[in-house]
């Protein structure tokens, strides 16, 4: 089940808010942590019990813990056994199939003959995203950041919390430990919430799944029938997909989060208005990037320790971000084509590029428009080979293809123009400044009442639908 569906917006979640609201305030947790389990099992319910076992085997390792408080030995061996067991099944389900494959493709070059089979296996939903949940949950027990919860119900209710379970943000334990134990609902917050969850709505139905159908029109005729400046347009339409798409779940779930007396981190902060890489990774998926600097940069030394170790210490960063991303090389090389930018900011550019002149701030933008465009091409086209071909198509003067007739653009342009626009007016600040002005008042009401009936107009006429993080 996803929030932009019909089911989910006028079957499941009337029905769970209502007996939420009527529900003690000590019967909450309970009730979240079941809804949660009914609202996973739509989606995936042969995998539920990977959720079950997750939430069993933390919680005791996490009481574990914090009982040999002071034996350090004994904490240690606890949490790598519990890091074992959370990666170790992301690892399984994520990549087997990978290093067979890759291990096959090395077999293939010594000319040896023997060849591993690859799995039938699906990634559960989700998995991703609550194994770094849970993972952060037990690390901050071991740390002594927070201490370990006593309640199966209540670490199941933070684990399992439908609004944020599918694809994020990722919520720290330590961020919500108090509304698990108390948290206040009010008209006021439910409001607030139902707008931002609204907003969310209109971002994902209204233009995330539109403008997606132009990118899937490019992939449909063929990276090598297309022009170059549809190339370059198709990126544009993936990009702007992606953005919505993630940025509208990301809203929906901070919505619904606040509407159940839960207030989750923001996950996006306008990442298309940056001037540099670095501050674009500052503003896109930030409760990912706060986990990896977290569990990961600080760790390892951060930039403490020189400046070679904290380039290394980045490159191992990116170089995981990459990887959680999906199992195949383009997100590896997507990762590393990061974390290179970055470091030809921190070392050179970076002054330059936030200098605040007008020149500077014109060639910012151009430069982000640039590095946009080619990171998420990288990022979208998994098979390396097709990857090249359409890199060949926006940039024929290094590969030799590439055409310049303009009638597939120009049609494909004047189609989704109205769809163009609008993503680029809303992914900037100001229509989100605009509605805040207006959020508490009846045009608020009536703005966010027809999104509403608009996004679910589109849903009836079956608009495509997927959430394109779900698989990450």
């Amino acid at each position: 089940m996803v929030f932009s569906s019909l089911s989910f917006i006028f079957v499941f979640l009337p029905v769970f808010l209502v007996l939420y609201y009527i529900f003690p305030a000590k019967s909450r947790n309970l009730l979240l942590f079941l809804g949660s389990l009914v609202f996973y099992s739509f989606g995936e319910l042969s995998y539920l019990f990977l959720i079950l076992c997750s939430i069993t085997v933390n919680f005791l390792f996490g009481k574990s813990i914090e009982r040999f408080q002071g034996r350090k030995l004994e904490q240690t061996l606890l949490l790598i056994l519990s890091l074992i067991y959370n990666f170790g099944f992301l690892l399984f389900f994520k990549y087997t199939n990978f290093f067979i494959e890759n291990i096959n493709a090395v077999l293939r070059l010594l000319d040896i003959h023997w060849r591993f089979y690859t799995l039938n296996l699906t990634l559960p939903l989700g998995i991703s995203f609550y194994t770094f949940q849970i993972a952060s949950y037990v690390i901050d027990v071991y740390l002594g950041r927070t201490k370990a919860d006593q309640s199966y119900v209540s670490l199941g209710a933070y684990l399992c919390m439908f609004p944020q379970l599918i694809a994020g943000p990722i919520v720290v334990y330590s961020n919500i430990r108090d509304a698990l134990k108390e948290r206040t609902i009010s008209i006021h917050a439910f409001d607030n919430g139902l707008k931002t969850f609204i907003i969310g709505l209109g971002y994902k139905v209204i233009i995330a799944n539109r403008i997606g159908t132009l990118w899937n029109e490019v992939c449909t005729i063929g990276f090598e029938s297309i022009s170059t400046p549809l190339a370059w347009l198709g990126a544009f339409a993936y990009s702007m997909q992606l953005y919505f798409d993630f940025c509208g779940y990301s809203l929906m779930a901070v919505g619904l989060g606040e509407m159940l007396g839960f207030y989750m981190p923001a996950n996006f902060q306008h990442p298309y208005m940056a001037r540099s890489v670095t501050d674009f990774w500052r503003r896109w998926h930030i409760t990912l990037g706060a986990w990896f600097r977290e569990y990961v940069y600080i760790p390892l030394g951060g930039n403490r320790k020189g400046a070679a170790r904290t380039v290394f210490n980045l490159l191992v960063v990116w170089f995981l971000t990459g990887f959680w991303h999906g199992a195949a090389w383009n997100f590896i090389f997507w990762g590393l084509f990061i974390f290179v930018l970055q470091i030809i900011e921190k070392n050179i550019t970076l002054r330059w590029l936030n200098a605040d002149h007008l020149i500077a701030k014109l060639l910012s933008h151009t430069y982000m428009v640039f590095y946009i465009l080619i990171s998420w091409t990288i990022f979208a086209i998994s098979n390396f080979q097709e990857l090249c071909v359409y890199l060949g198509q926006m940039f024929p003067f290094l590969s030799g293809a590439g055409n310049f007739d303009l009638s597939d653009f120009m049609r494909f342009a004047a189609d989704y123009a109205p769809l163009l626009i609008a993503s680029l007016i809303f992914a900037t600040d100001y229509p989100e400044k605009l509605f805040d002005k207006i959020r508490h008042r009846f045009l608020g009401v009536a703005v966010a009442f027809v999104i509403f009936w608009w996004s679910v107009y589109y849903l009836a006429i079956g608009i495509n639908n997927p959430f394109l993080y779900f698989r990450y």
